[in-house]
């Protein structure tokens, strides 16, 4: 049988946009901070006002956020619930980074894991889907991920060691959080973290319980790494709980390469920006959606670091492309 909220296909290869299709009613559509420019690695002193964000969200025709950074939206339960219920929002799940492959990183982490669980357990869930913990590796934290991002070779990769600690880290951080809020864990295959590629995303997953830990499929991220996403999705499609759209760009990536660029200096050349407009086969993804009966959110990421472009516009003409698709 399918896993919960699991289902097909993207494709890293340009597309014709779909004419209209009706929308797909056990498809919920989100955006997240992110695309406003809320990410790790950059001062939160540059992050805009939380308030213009749910805002802007709310305004642009989607249902539901991701938190965030942490300490971005409140982190009060009340509070944040108030502020979700104000702008018609329903809490998605929460980016939660760790450094996975050093033990003594693990009872903080699976602190701030449950800090985090807690907080998204206490809002309010209108349908099927309670907000995800989305464990992810400390991206962007080791330097030589982060400076080969999207061209990762086996020498930047674990130690056998280092992947027993790793996967024991995400079984054991993924239970705690079911045990005490009864929230799922998916995974976050990331570039510039230790699990980017198609080879150490399967790994982790044939390391971790499949009962417990689901897959957060990103088809930017998993693009960008060299992978066909549409393939991808079929392959996890039991899995794949959640899903991240965003686009990626060959011809950024191919600069990357030649450049040498890092990971961040890949963001700011804009890897990720613009659904429809990027090699990621999204109409294809929709139909595979269709054909699996996926039901659950669908999560738009459209990003840039803080202060470029114009993410109220970006977030428009995502949901616009995304409704042409028929979500």
């Amino acid at each position: 049988m399918p896993g919960p909220g699991c289902r097909h296909s993207p494709r890293f290869v340009r597309h014709a946009t779909l004419a209209y299709i009706a929308p797909m009613e056990d498809i919920l559509v989100g955006n997240a901070p992110c695309s406003w420019g809320v990410m790790g690695g950059y001062d939160p002193a540059n992050f805009p006002p939380y308030e213009r964000v749910l805002v802007e969200l709310a305004a642009t025709g989607y249902v539901g956020t991701e938190l965030g950074e942490w300490g971005f939206l409140p982190t009060d339960p009340a509070g944040l619930q108030s502020a979700l219920t104000s702008h018609g929002l329903q809490m998605i799940g929460a980016l939660v980074p760790i450094t996975l492959a050093d033990p003594r990183a693990h009872g903080e982490g699976r602190t701030r894991a449950l800090r985090t669980a807690r907080l998204l357990a206490a809002c309010e869930s209108r349908g099927p889907e309670r907000p995800y913990l989305v464990l992810a590796d400390a991206n962007g934290a080791n330097p030589a991920r982060t400076k080969n991002a999207g061209r990762i070779k086996s020498e930047h990769g674990l130690s056998p060691d280092a992947w027993e600690t790793f996967a024991r880290g995400v079984t054991e951080i993924a239970k705690a959080v079911a045990d005490e809020t009864g929230l799922r864990t998916v995974f976050h295959h990331h570039c510039a973290g230790f699990i980017e590629t198609a080879e150490e995303t399967e790994r982790l997953l044939e390391m971790t319980p499949p009962d417990l830990v689901g897959l957060c499929f990103d088809t930017g991220h998993w693009a960008y790494a060299g992978g066909d996403p549409l393939q991808a999705l079929r392959r996890y499609r039991e899995r794949i709980w959640h899903v991240h759209f965003k686009d990626c760009h060959a011809d950024v990536a191919s600069a990357a390469r030649e450049n040498e660029w890092d990971y961040f200096a890949a963001l700011e050349n804009r890897i990720y920006y613009g659904l429809g407009t990027g090699d990621v086969d999204f109409p294809a993804l929709v139909a595979e959606l269709r054909r699996s009966e996926y039901s659950g959110w669908i999560v738009v990421e459209d990003e840039l670091p803080p202060g470029m472009g114009n993410p109220r516009a970006s977030a428009q003409r995502d949901r616009r492309y995304l409704r042409s698709l028929g979500l």
